[in-house]
């Protein structure tokens, strides 16, 4: 009896070994519930587990099931402070970015001290382009928290848009740091945004490395394949490159994932391979180009870069920059702009975007591109 009950038990910790830190959370709640299934918090836990499940392996259908756990919660206890702060998280995970800031506002204003709201009111901010009010915020997690985990991401966030990269990559370090080796998920995820970080710098060696440990942490993790993918691009492995963002789309198949395999295997020169991703992105980017979790910026970047189609470009563009003003959206819009011939308004809205500092190299080429643009049709109007 005492060896089956060991065998027992060693096959228990070897499952929760295995477990990622989600999945373990998503046992413990549902366990939780079976003992208590009148207890709220129980399925806030569970709606946060979920949502978490869905960043650790890019399936969004976890969403849905994060946003049924939250449904019984409230029927049990509506509108319980917990619940809507989970709810306004998978706003933000939904890109639902006005909405969440709005629900934000006022958990904000019912809690004044609580420190992760502080982060909700950031990312939704920072997202909308309302960058003043996102610094505002991260700072007030720090104020009122030091040393605090997402107080570091989020300042490490902003302080990438203002191109302050070396700050950014320290930030994020410290965040790491400060995270228990049991968040496996957490930590590479860290490393991952840190070896974007290190490859915007230049420092090839540190960015390789970050993705390289993060894939070791939490092997497949969808974000540290796409982070070494664009360290093999830069040093010319394009091959490389695209198995890893192959292996991407296939854990999280996404249509901005498969955009950015499209590109490397156009890179690679696997032409036939490439055209035949670029017609599947086009078509399912489409059916979700009204979502709020869409990806518009890559369709409009394949109907100018790609497609040769400005027009269809503009008009998505359009759309977007009604609904957000971020460097990233005004970047969309301003090289659709001036695809379509309209450099004045394409380098005013450049400016914009050149004013918060942001050292992205894909911005900064379109910005000397439309620059240049501009520059001629001044030059000859001045003849």
């Amino acid at each position: 009896m005492r060896l089956t009950q060991f065998f027992t038990m060693a096959l228990l910790a070897a499952s929760l070994f295995a477990a990622t830190p989600a999945e373990q959370a998503i046992r413990q709640a549902a366990a939780d519930i079976e003992k208590q299934p009148a207890h709220y918090p129980h399925y806030n836990a569970l709606a946060m587990a979920y949502a978490r499940r869905a960043r650790e392996s890019g399936d969004v259908q976890f969403y849905a099931k994060a946003e049924d756990a939250l449904e019984k919660s409230f029927a049990i206890s509506p509108d319980n402070f917990e619940g809507m702060k989970v709810r306004t998280f998978l706003q933000l995970e939904s890109h639902e970015y006005a909405r969440a800031l709005e629900s934000a506002t006022k958990l904000n204003k019912l809690v004044p001290d609580d420190v992760s709201v502080y982060g909700y009111l950031a990312d939704a901010n920072a997202e909308l382009g309302n960058y003043q009010e996102a610094i505002a915020a991260a700072q007030w997690m720090l104020d009122l928290r030091p040393g605090n985990v997402g107080g570091f991401i989020h300042a490490a966030y902003l302080r990438e848009l203002y191109g302050r990269l070396t700050g950014a990559i320290e930030l994020m370090q410290m965040a790491y740091d400060a995270t228990p080796p049991a968040e496996s998920e957490d930590r590479a995820w860290m490393l991952s945004r840190r070896s974007h970080l290190e490859l915007l710098t230049g420092d090839l060696t540190k960015a390789e490395s970050s993705a390289n440990t993060a894939l070791r942490i939490f092997p497949d993790y969808h974000f540290a394949l796409a982070a070494l993918a664009q360290v093999r691009l830069v040093q010319g492995r394009h091959d490389e490159a695209v198995t890893l963002l192959r292996k991407r789309y296939e854990a999280a198949p996404r249509p901005e994932n498969l955009y950015a395999l499209a590109q490397a295997q156009e890179i690679a020169g696997q032409l036939e391979e490439a055209r035949s991703s670029f017609r599947k992105f086009e078509e399912s980017s489409r059916a979700e180009s009204e979502r709020p979790d869409n990806s518009n910026r890559e369709l409009i970047a394949y109907y100018v870069d790609h497609a040769k189609e400005p027009a269809k470009a503009l008009e998505i563009a359009r759309k977007a920059i009604a609904l957000r003003h971020d460097i990233f959206t005004l970047d969309s819009y301003a090289w659709a702009l001036a695809a379509n011939g309209e450099y004045a308004e394409a380098d005013r809205q450049m400016q914009a975007v050149l004013a918060i500092g942001v050292k992205d190299p894909s911005i900064l080429h379109h910005a000397a591109w439309i620059a240049m643009q501009q520059h001629n049709i001044e030059k000859a109007q001045a003849r």
